[in-house]
């Protein structure tokens, strides 16, 4: 496919899709902020799933967010098609220049097309290869080696025809100061004020979970006087209930659950105050990363060379070293079993007190 980019090409709208969860849309970040470095006074804006916008919604280079709300559906075809007719006449008016599509959705391409963009760049997916998809795009970008990268990485593949290159991708994550004055309060109401780790054991997939008592046990080796450990969760009844679980099984008093109370960028600000994070493959995991806090992210049966935590202030602990596993695309999302138990908890004590210099 020619390619409609030339070098004079410059862009002053530009719209980047990418709908799919929180993890990713934190991991996008890169391109974000690669497109606004290469094109200053260009304003962004990116499409994204309602409920994905926490990720998004403080970063200083996005102009503005367009949401799909997958509750839509619930309302009827009528309130839905006019949801819909709304939203794409809010993306024609804004006159993109460039589309950048990361989503592999056939929707996400109709939408590409319908924007009016004259440069619409997209995946060449081979389960998308059909004449819609390529009508939808004019820049292909080839997806051959996307098993070998990261998703950063992959990310920023779809800018290369705009002669952007991957090195140097930074993933970031921003909050209000509002957001860090809200964590303050609530850290006060928990009487709160010395140093702390932030240990997030939940995953919305049971499957990527630590056993509780491994948990428990690495917490009390690091909870000591002077210094709290605060346990986080999304306000789901089921992580809520491990949360407590975890916290009942510690002997340590030092041991804090701010599980359910905080927004996502409210996470953020106490990840970024934190001297360490600890978590499993979760959105969280990517937050801490991102802040530059030391992270260490246990793994299990997912595709560390797409997943693991982007940045150079953190360490991977994965079961696989100790142990097999079953192959990441036979897992059955719902199953119950926990995939870390091969992990020991000295081996994640001592990587937690080689950050902490203890």
């Amino acid at each position: 496919m020619a390619s409609p980019i030339t070098a004079t090409f410059s862009p002053q709208n530009i719209l980047l899709i990418k709908l799919r969860h929180h993890g990713d849309m934190l991991l996008t970040t890169p391109a974000i902020n690669a497109l606004h470095q290469r094109y200053p006074d260009a304003k962004i804006d990116v499409l994204l799933y309602q409920e994905t916008r926490p990720m998004l919604e403080a970063h200083p280079a996005v102009r503005h967010l367009h949401v799909i709300d997958r509750k839509w559906k619930k309302a009827g075809n009528w309130q839905q098609m006019r949801h819909e007719r709304d939203l794409i006449a809010a993306i024609r008016t804004s006159h993109y220049d460039l589309v950048v599509n990361l989503a592999d959705q056939w929707r996400s391409a109709l939408i590409t097309r319908l924007s009016g963009a004259p440069v619409r760049i997209g995946f060449a997916y081979k389960k998308r290869d059909s004449v819609f998809w390529r009508a939808c795009h004019n820049v292909l970008v080839p997806t051959d080696n996307h098993s070998r990268l990261h998703t950063v990485e992959q990310n920023m593949a779809a800018l290369a025809p705009l002669g952007i290159s991957a090195e140097g991708a930074q993933v970031s994550m921003h909050y209000a100061p509002s957001d860090w004055q809200q964590v303050q309060q609530v850290l006060a109401q928990h009487n709160v004020s010395t140093p702390w780790i932030v240990v997030q054991p939940t995953s919305r997939w049971v499957f990527k979970c630590w056993e509780d008592e491994k948990f428990a046990t690495t917490i009390d080796s690091l909870a000591q006087s002077g210094r709290k450990v605060l346990l986080t969760a999304a306000p789901d009844k089921n992580e809520l209930a491990m949360i407590e679980h975890i916290q009942s099984l510690c002997r340590s008093a030092e041991v804090v659950s701010v599980a359910g109370k905080l927004s996502l960028p409210q996470l953020a600000a106490l990840i970024d105050h934190a001297q360490l994070f600890i978590g499993v493959d979760s959105a969280p995991m990517h937050m801490a990363a991102a802040l530059n806090t030391p992270c260490i992210a246990l793994f299990g049966p997912t595709k560390l060379q797409h997943w693991r935590p982007w940045g150079e202030n953190n360490q991977v602990i994965w079961a696989g070293d100790y142990g097999p596993l079953p192959a990441p695309d036979s897992i059955d999302t719902r199953t119950g079993q926990r995939f870390l138990s091969a992990i020991p908890v000295d081996d994640v004590v001592r990587a937690a007190k080689d950050f902490l210099h203890d």
